[in-house]
């Protein structure tokens, strides 16, 4: 489980950096609506990644303990998801809805990119 935990502190710092590049361009670009759509869908993207994590290693402890496992709380980051696009669709002229979607696919995008950056640097490894 220390791997899973180093995974997501990878994944933590890349998708902050993330935010923190949208939070800049909602200040300085006129497309307020689409960045706050980038950030109110990436916020609750990470949200659901570490609620995932979380619900991860509670599976892991109660495997390891042969304990009865419960739900990967699939419910609550459906919910969640939809909360944002509620929120998205009450303030339309605030929050763009397509890019609040787009934010909440972040965290995917970013554990497929750092499985591909790791996949090639530990394949470029075992070549040598």
């Amino acid at each position: 489980m220390p791997e899973l935990q180093h995974t997501f502190s990878r994944h933590r710092k890349y998708i902050i950096y993330l935010l923190s590049i949208f939070v800049f361009c909602w200040g300085i670009t006129p497309y307020k609506p689409v960045f706050a759509g980038l950030i109110l869908g990436t916020s609750i993207s990470f949200f659901n990644h570490w609620l995932m994590v979380n619900r991860m290693n509670r599976f892991s402890n109660a495997i390891d303990k042969g304990e009865k496992v419960r739900s990967l709380g699939t419910l609550s980051r459906m919910a969640s998801a939809g909360l944002a696009a509620l929120i998205a669709l009450r303030y339309p002229e605030h929050i763009h809805i397509i890019f609040t979607v787009l934010g909440l696919m972040t965290s995917y995008f970013v554990i497929m990119i750092d499985f591909f950056i790791h996949f090639l640097i530990n394949k470029t490894g075992e070549e040598r």
